[in-house]
């Protein structure tokens, strides 16, 4: 394994772990891996929480939506499945792995797979789902640019 892949490695999982916040980390090398996973992983918390004003401030004013075959502007997010997202997150247990970061510039994107079991809306839950998150550096730190979600049942 390289220094680099090594160093990135190390900062994935000491953001997993510490909970950095995203605007406290400088703008360079490891660092900006440990501030994008933070902030992908705050946004996730913030769902969890139910925090829809705090996580609305993590997503760009242009935010692209992939999910279950439709592309939403950030507009149509807020208004149809925000609310959803966070009751989703709320009520079904789900374990995340970032699986990769990857970085050029001012531009970074991490992959990450997730396992929810649970109910959700008097169903059963039982699946695992893949995640792409395109985030860019702002003034205000990184924002979440672009999402890609994409889920399947475990089979039987």
């Amino acid at each position: 394994m390289s220094s680099r892949a090594l160093i990135t490695a190390f900062a994935l999982t000491s953001a997993l772990s510490a909970g950095v916040s995203a605007q406290a980390a400088p703008a360079n090398g490891a660092t900006d891996s440990v501030a994008v996973v933070a902030t992908v992983e705050r946004f996730h918390a913030l769902l969890a929480r139910g925090d829809s004003a705090a996580a609305v401030q993590l997503l760009a004013p242009d935010l692209t939506v992939l999910e279950s075959g439709g592309v939403e502007t950030r507009a149509q997010y807020l208004g149809h499945h925000l609310g959803a997202d966070m009751a989703f997150a709320r009520g079904v247990p789900s374990e995340r792995r970032v699986v990769a970061f990857f970085q050029e510039g001012d531009v970074a994107w991490t992959a990450a797979t997730s396992t929810s079991r649970g109910e959700f809306r008097e169903r059963k839950v039982d699946s695992r789902g893949a995640e792409l998150m395109v985030l860019t550096r702002s003034g205000a730190g990184w924002l979440i640019r672009a999402i890609h979600w994409s889920s399947r049942r475990n089979a039987p």
